[in-house]
């Protein structure tokens, strides 16, 4: 599985942002889709997933204010990004694998990450 990300770039606090991520190849439809991010001297840190029957967790950091999504049609994961704050300027990875204990702890394969940067 190969998943490509894209979406990322400058925004202003309070802006909008929507990431995409297109998994190709060996693709298994049953499995969940997500997000990760990791900022400057930071841990990478869990967003959001979705799993195949659209089943979804956000981190609590972001509930209410991010929004996952997929199109399985299109093998496409996608995370609307609303009321951005600086604190959340991060690399966001992209990922794909199984839910263990309902969470996407431990992806098989990750994209190759994008940048979001907030300006306050």
């Amino acid at each position: 599985v190969q998943l490509q990300a894209s979406g990322g770039g400058l925004v202003q606090a309070g802006g909008s942002l929507r990431l995409s991520c297109v998994a190709s190849g060996r693709t298994a439809n049953r499995y969940a889709m997500g997000w990760f991010r990791q900022a400057p001297g930071k841990e990478r840190e869990f967003v959001a997933h979705i799993s195949w029957n659209g089943g979804i967790l956000y981190s609590t950091s972001v509930k209410g204010r991010f929004t996952i999504s997929r199109d399985n049609a299109k093998n496409t994961a996608y995370l609307q990004m609303n009321s951005l704050k600086p604190e959340d300027t991060a690399v966001y990875y992209c990922a794909h694998g199984p839910l263990r204990a309902g969470v996407l702890s431990s992806p098989n394969y990750w994209g190759q990450g994008t940048l979001v940067t907030v300006s306050s």
